[in-house]
């Protein structure tokens, strides 16, 4: 037993317990990304490409990280973001990401296609949370969804229109994940056999593995060829903007769209009635070689920031990434893998502990950059 790094700190110190814990084929879906996985580096390499200044011999003695993210009071500018199957990554997994997002004051997103059902999240804390919504082909299910998060007490809905076809996770092929020959199937046991603390905490203790919100119309997990199956068959390709304006005539509560990349499609957004946007290209998992979610913040933030509020995710892994994100224009950021990776490592202790790593740090460098309020951090404190 090693005598060093015996504390996890940060996302990178969580990585690694989840890499150890987990089947790899469940630690490759969610440290994947598309083809090259060139957009996955780019996404957490070019917050590097954006300097802070240091400011001193400011009054800082009550740094305050609190803010407000789609009418949530936050503790700071961050919430949990929606992560399909979180419940096969630590037993009832979006459970303890409620909770501890709960325990920060910060907000946690449900997704479409996790594990726990919504009741089930917020019975867990007993406090709203948002939902996360894909347009799926059967119209009838989305209302129905809709309806059950708004009876769940759900005020804030997560848009996601970067999915009309599924991006090519290589590493799900190349691992067994997906695939029905037979040296997938060896590759697939075999992993779970040297996996014994998830087959029992999550495998048997974990159940059941369904689909909460889709538990009528989608197959058991399990089975992921057939559950992949199903979701490439119930991805709208066919959805456009009118679509998004028939959304907004449905659902009471605030509306963020999650997947915008281009300022064009930013004031579509805002035009069909968003209350927000997220930039975001899906943590690098649809479209490999497009830009960097912080690279194309800015523009994004100056063209529609003083009509919508706007938030990001993709590439955030410390304290500091917020801090330059919401610098250089955003409300607020989601963090998707970070919170997974601290569940499947050190569960939900793991999650509330690594959120109050990042507070602690956006509090520091706020502090260092002689600031006390979330709304003095602008672009004049950044270099580039």
């Amino acid at each position: 037993m090693s005598i060093f790094n015996v504390n996890p700190v940060t996302v990178d110190d969580y990585r690694r317990l989840a890499r150890r814990r987990l089947p790899r084929f469940l630690f490759d879906y969610i440290d994947g990304g598309a083809n090259a996985e060139q957009t996955l580096a780019d996404n957490v390499n070019d917050f590097d490409r954006y300097r802070l200044k240091q400011r001193v011999m400011r009054n800082v003695d009550n740094v305050d990280t609190s803010t407000t993210l789609a009418g949530f009071e936050a503790a700071m500018p961050l919430t949990l973001a929606p992560v399909g199957m979180a419940g096969m990554f630590a037993r009832r997994g979006e459970t303890q990401g409620a909770r501890a997002a709960n325990a920060s004051s910060i907000p946690f997103t449900c997704s479409t296609l996790g594990i726990c059902p919504v009741e089930e999240i917020v019975q867990a804390t007993g406090k709203p949370i948002w939902f996360q919504l894909y347009m799926l082909r059967d119209r009838e299910v989305v209302q129905s969804l809709l309806k059950r998060a708004e009876a769940a007490g759900v005020n804030t809905l997560v848009f996601t229109v970067d999915l009309p076809v599924p991006g090519k996770r290589l590493r799900d092929f190349r691992n067994g994940m997906l695939g029905t020959n037979i040296c997938s199937k060896i590759s697939k046991a075999a992993q779970l056999l040297y996996s014994p603390r998830w087959i029992m905490d999550v495998g048997i203790k974990g159940k059941p593995h369904v689909i909460g919100n889709l538990s009528e119309v989608v197959p058991n997990p399990d089975d992921l060829n057939e559950y992949k199956a199903f979701i490439d068959s119930q991805f709208d390709a066919s959805v456009t903007w009118k679509d998004i304006a028939w959304l907004r005539s449905i659902w009471p509560g605030k509306l963020l769209i999650k997947g915008v990349m281009e300022v064009e499609d930013a004031q579509a957004a805002v035009a069909a009635g968003a209350d927000g946007v997220i930039v975001s290209n899906h943590g690098g998992r649809q479209l490999d070689s497009v830009s960097s979610s912080i690279a194309k913040l800015p523009a994004i933030a100056q063209a529609v920031g003083d009509q919508t509020e706007v938030y990001i995710d993709s590439g955030i892994r410390n304290g500091i990434d917020v801090v330059k994100a919401i610098a250089l224009g955003a409300r607020g950021v989601l963090i998707g893998r970070p919170w997974i990776y601290a569940m499947a490592g050190a569960g939900e202790q793991g999650v509330s502990d690594l959120l109050n790593t990042f507070q602690n740090e956006i509090r520091t460098a706020m502090a260092l950059l002689g600031v006390n309020r979330i709304e003095e951090l602008t672009p004049d404190l950044i270099e580039s």
